[in-house]
């Protein structure tokens, strides 16, 4: 069994966790972005799924390695890229892409695997 493939085994749980607390965090920062700067739904709204986003953070650490599951963080800001563009009409310039690239690579060289 490869190395990758024990780490993803033995913080799967943790893994799982960390990536929807991305998706609660970035949704979280789009309806923030919605809000206009008003205290209304969409702030209220937004401020609850980063909250949420937050516990669950907090509670992924219980359940994988800190060196596998902190990397993952970083896929939020891709999401949130695409929620951009999706939602709010911003454009996804040649920079923003391969800077998103990178921040993927990255997160899977960094968090892919650990030593035990």
């Amino acid at each position: 069994m490869t190395e990758l493939l024990r780490s993803l085994i033995k913080n799967k749980l943790g893994i799982a966790l960390m990536c929807a607390a991305s998706v609660f965090t970035a949704l979280g920062q789009m309806f923030w972005k919605l809000s206009d700067g008003g205290i209304n739904l969409y702030l209220i709204g937004g401020l609850s799924l980063y909250f949420l986003g937050a516990l669950g953070m907090i509670i992924a650490f219980r359940f994988g390695s800190l060196s596998v599951l902190h990397p993952l963080l970083s896929l939020g800001y891709v999401l949130a890229l695409v929620l951009g563009s999706f939602f709010l009409g911003e454009s996804i310039s040649l920079k923003s892409f391969l800077g998103t690239a990178f921040i993927v690579a990255g997160s899977v060289l960094i968090g892919g695997g650990e030593d035990d």
